[in-house]
C-alpha cells in the first residue's frame, strides 16, 4: 500500500512540475524573441505584453505579434522607403534562432545610409559607429 501511495504522490508532483514549464518557456521564447528584434523600451514592453498574453502559438498571433514588434522597430529607427521594406523583410522571416540577421541588416541599412550621405573617412567611421550602437 505504501509504495502505491509514493508513486501516486510522485505523479501529482511530476504533473504540478510540468505544467509549470510551459509558462517558463514561453518567456524565455518571448524574450529571445524581443532581443532578436532589438526591442526596447515601450516596444520591448507592448511586444512581451501581447506575446505572454497570446493563448496559444498559433501562426497567426505568432505573425501579429511579430508584425507589431517589426512595425514598433522600423518605427524607433526612423526607416522609410527602401530601407524600411529591407528592414521589415528581414524582421518577419527571421526567429529567435536568427539572431545574427539583424546585426547584418543594420550594418546593410546603416551602409546605405552612409552611401546616400556621401560620407567616407572618418566622418564615415564616426556615423556607422553611432549607427550601429544605436537601438
Amino acid at each position: 500500500m505504501k509504495p502505491l501511495i509514493r508513486i501516486l504522490l510522485l505523479s501529482i508532483l511530476s504533473i504540478t512540475v510540468a505544467q509549470a514549464n510551459p509558462q517558463q518557456d514561453k518567456m524565455k521564447s518571448c524574450n529571445a524573441e524581443a532581443a532578436a528584434n532589438n526591442l526596447s523600451g515601450d516596444a520591448r514592453k507592448d511586444f512581451m505584453k501581447s506575446c505572454l498574453s497570446a493563448t496559444a502559438d498559433t501562426p497567426a498571433n505568432t505573425q501579429q505579434a511579430r508584425m507589431k514588434s517589426c512595425n514598433a522597430a522600423a518605427g524607433e529607427k526612423s526607416l522609410k522607403g527602401d530601407d524600411r521594406k529591407a528592414f521589415m523583410k528581414n524582421c518577419l522571416s527571421s526567429g529567435p534562432e536568427l539572431a545574427g540577421n539583424t546585426q547584418q541588416q543594420k550594418m546593410k541599412t546603416c551602409n546605405a545610409e552612409a552611401g546616400k550621405q556621401d560620407l567616407s573617412g572618418e566622418a564615415r567611421k564616426a556615423f556607422m559607429k553611432r549607427c550601429l550602437s544605436a537601438k
